[in-house]
């Protein structure tokens, strides 16, 4: 043993050295034999030009006693078993663990194939070839350590990036590649604005940088990361990833090959780049990938002006493997699968039926698979996670909000291409990155698991616990505080069920399962340094009981409506007390009306008869946030809008004791409910 740690010393001196040392490598994987198959697509495809080359680029760094490499990779995804059989070989010749070892893909829909997926093979020769290429990548770095210092930077880049899933009306439901109506959220469905309700998450703006630099302050290597799913080119191309990092290092470092620049994927799973919300239209895709790279590196320069830098003590890195489930097909799917397989014979699948029929047999004949999360730490400011799939911008803010250090970039596609995991409330929307498949086959409960591995990582590399979620103060929040209500939901979870009451009454309210969070919600409940969140509510409701609700209580809270007033007979409903499944003689019910009268207009009924309900003036229009509050006192009820009185009616107080349950975002018959967002909702 000390003869092997002898030679690994003489060959890689940086591991016997206990200073900061960082080294970096560039490596061209642009395929040698043309044509080439490419990944990216539902059926295969072969490309016979390069645009840009495709390349590794990989970063490596020592404390003196830990080694780390991490390599970025111009590919659309790779297989964990393909990065384990590098990680092996690097290992062997570097004496580096495994573990130590991180290996991502940026995720260009325009590179070699290495992995299959959808209708696309792994391309055979490229497999070798990117083998020998990964493992060139992972050891270079490490024989041109030199003396190093690290800074963080950061910056707002929302301008770039945008939502791409969002959620179809209930009355638009469509269907899968099984013939099943499960469809109520798909990527690029905004495209029709009559056709949606509204966003189905919240984008990641940050664009982070992890910059290196020699001791003498020259530039060594430079990490981005950013949440953007890719551009879109032509031909073999490493598209806006490859440009940028290549812009980067024309800008800061043209003649010193020593130097290299790599833009790694942030969680972007449900993200592109265009913003539906401003138009259905794809009007700024008028923007050509070399622009949009531009004021991509134009960005991130601006943030690496203000980088300080430091020198750590020490770094420290661990993975964590688990097996995980695949949702394999029941019996009948099966036998419909083997069928529609059996007809294509050898041929490639190039229907979507064929495809997906395709898949419930590779998911069939695995059942299950191991994955691969990673934590590091460099210095005490600075951490990454890792995901080996196509993760929500959802899942990445959790990951970040929980970090115990003071910057946390998290990296998706790392050391394997596991599909998509959307958050299990996302899965009962169904839509493209639900449907089974090695693209998106894992568990439903993968999000949670991998979620939570990735934060046991962070806190074991850092030694320090996560940080709890505490929703920041804002002045109008103190104001409702202020006032002693008898609970108050400020709906700014990552999660469900449970929606948490900010008074000290510890009076948590229930959300049913169709609910999506972390939405944004209404400004005025924002502060300087914290984007107000919002829940919303895609058919199904939050459930609260307050003791001793009589005849005089107050319900405040606002509503961002999705739906078009003219879809159904009734838009849907906001506030309701009653009892579950019923109406009934009691109960209150506030909502907005539809084609069977008062269409987009406030209305309230008392009892079980909708059609008597008493409306407002004031037409609602969508996604605008309003301030809504049902005041009631004895038989008399009033309803305000924005501070304004809008409802005055009479309606008799003759509850029984034990109706204290109050729906929000649906009736209490969970007939129409409320599709949009709601937030802070206070009972007094």
């Amino acid at each position: 043993m000390r003869i092997y740690l002898t030679a690994l010393c003489l060959l890689f001196p940086f591991l016997s050295h206990a200073e900061f040392k960082a080294g970096t490598a560039l490596i061209d994987i642009t395929p040698k034999k043309l044509p080439v198959l490419v990944n990216g697509s539902m059926t295969s495809r072969s490309v016979d030009k390069v645009k840009t080359p495709v390349s590794a680029r990989s970063l490596a760094f020592s404390d003196g006693k830990e080694t780390i490499v991490l390599v970025v990779v111009d590919s659309c995804m790779m297989p964990r078993e393909l990065l384990d059989k590098v990680k092996e070989i690097a290992s062997e010749k570097s004496g580096v663990p495994t573990k130590h070892i991180l290996i991502s893909a940026t995720h260009t829909h325009t590179a070699p194939s290495c992995m299959g997926a959808l209708g696309t093979e792994p391309d055979p020769a490229y497999v070798l070839f990117l083998t020998k290429k990964l493992v060139d990548a992972v050891l270079t770095p490490l024989k041109r350590m030199k003396p190093a210092q690290i800074g963080w930077g950061e910056i707002d880049a929302g301008k770039y990036t945008a939502l791409r899933r969002w959620v179809i009306r209930p009355d638009m439901v469509r269907e899968d590649p099984f013939g099943n109506l499960t469809v109520r959220a798909n990527m690029h469905a905004a495209t029709n604005w009559d056709n949606v309700i509204g966003k189905s998450g919240p984008e990641d703006p940050m664009l982070s940088i992890i910059s290196v630099q020699t001791t003498e302050g020259k530039p060594l290597g430079f990490l981005a990361n950013f949440s953007m799913h890719y551009f879109g080119d032509q031909d073999i191309s490493a598209d806006y990833f490859g440009l940028f990092s290549n812009g980067i290092k024309e800008r800061l470092a043209p003649d010193d090959n020593r130097f290299v620049a790599m833009m790694s994927h942030g969680c972007s799973g449900d993200i592109w780049r265009h913003d539906y919300e401003e138009s259905p239209e794809r009007k700024n895709d008028a923007i050509s990938i070399e622009e949009y790279s531009s004021q991509m590196i134009d960005l991130a320069l601006t943030a690496y002006e203000e980088i300080e830098y430091e020198k750590p003590k020490s770094i420290a890195m661990q993975e964590s493997r688990m097996t995980l489930n695949y949702r394999v097909p029941d019996k009948q799917r099966l036998e419909w699968a083997q069928k529609i397989v059996a007809e294509l014979g050898e041929n490639l699948p190039k229907t979507k039926e064929e495809i997906y029929a395709r898949e419930q047999i590779f998911l069939h004949e695995k059942q299950q698979t191991e994955v691969v999360v990673q934590a590091l730490r460099l210095g005490d400011k600075i951490a990454i996670a890792t995901t080996p799939n196509e993760t929500y911008a959802l899942t990445g803010l959790k990951i970040k909000a929980a970090s115990p250090t003071e910057h946390t970039m998290v990296i998706e596609l790392a050391n394997g291409g596991d599909g998509y995991i959307p958050p299990p409330e996302q899965h009962l929307l169904g839509g493209y990155n639900t449907w089974p498949a090695r693209s998106a086959g894992l568990e439903v409960e993968a999000e949670p698991k991998i979620t939570e591995a990735a934060i046991q990582l962070l806190e074991t590399v850092t030694g320090k616990t996560r940080k709890p979620y505490i929703t920041p103060d804002s002045d109008a929040a103190s104001d409702i505080l202020n006032d002693e209500p008898r609970a108050y939901y400020r709906l700014d979870e990552f999660s469900g069920p449970v929606a948490e009451d900010e008074s000290p009454n510890h009076r948590d309210a229930f959300y049913e399962p169709q609910v999506l969070f972390y939405l944004k919600g209404p400004k005025q409940f924002s502060s300087e340094n914290h984007i107000n969140r919002a829940a919303h509510f895609a058919g199904d409701r939050l459930r609260t009981s307050i003791p001793n609700l009589d005849s005089d209580y107050t319900v405040s809270l606002w509503f961002w409506n999705g739906m078009p007033t003219s879809a159904r007979d009734e838009t849907g409903w906001i506030i309701s007390r009653g009892r579950d499944f019923a109406l009934g003689d009691e109960g209150d019910h506030l909502g907005i009306g539809g084609t069977s009268g008062n269409a987009g207009l406030l209305t309230f009924f008392h009892g079980f008869d909708p059609s008597k309900a008493v409306a407002g003036k004031t037409p609602i229009e969508r996604w605008t946030w309003y301030h809504l509050k049902l005041e009631r006192s004895g038989d008399r009820v009033r309803v305000f809008l924005n501070d304004e009185l809008e409802i005055e009616t009479e309606a008799p107080a003759e509850f029984p004791e034990d109706l204290t349950t109050i729906f929000f975002g649906g009736r209490c018959d969970d007939v129409n409910n409320f599709e949009g967002r709601l937030d802070e909702i206070a009972v007094w």
